[in-house]
């Protein structure tokens, strides 16, 4: 038995949202602030846009879908992607809204949840990869000491020692 047309509209919404949200392209022009302040909320609103655009146009071709997600991604957030992923976000996209299409509730529901644990497991290895706050680089330049420039003596530098390795530094002197 096929799934109603709304509750499967409803499906795409939200297989649109992980597709968008595993898109590591999209995720780091966010993260990087490419959209401006806001850019949380500019890819909140092409979710919108993504879905709007599959429900208004019948039948699209990959290479359409690319084109708009490429529009979209350079005027809203400053980027051209180049890496590929424009024709593999496109393909899983258009597949969800075939299966939208056909009534496949189950189907697209099971995909979407697919979506979903892989975009929390990516998260989650994000957030491990990421140092913690009082890391280890923290730590090593608090144990550094300090370099204290003298300022007491006018005039030119000293010259620099050599270096452990025999090279001299040779500076220009003034005329």
């Amino acid at each position: 038995m096929a799934a109603p047309r709304e509750e499967t509209r409803g499906l795409f919404g939200q297989g649109v949202r992980a597709v968008l949200g595993n898109w590591a392209a999209l995720q780091i022009a966010v993260e990087h602030g490419f959209g401006g302040a806001h850019g949380r909320e500019k890819a909140e609103w092409m979710v919108g846009a993504v879905e709007q655009y599959f429900h208004s146009n019948a039948s699209l071709e990959p290479d359409e879908v690319e084109d708009f997600l490429a529009e979209v991604l350079n005027n809203e957030f400053d980027t051209i992607i180049e890496d590929g992923s424009l024709a593999e976000v496109s393909q899983q996209l258009q597949s969800l809204f075939a299966r939208c299409q056909r009534g496949e509730g189950p189907a697209l529901t099971e995909a979407i949840a697919r979506l979903t644990r892989r975009q929390q497991e990516v998260g989650r290895a994000a957030a491990q990869a990421r140092p913690a706050e009082g890391s280890s680089s923290e730590e090593e330049e608090e144990e550094r000491p300090e370099e204290v420039m003298d300022c007491s003596s006018p005039g030119p530098p000293p010259d620099p020692p050599p270096a452990e390795d025999g090279w001299t530094v040779v500076r220009k002197k003034k005329k």
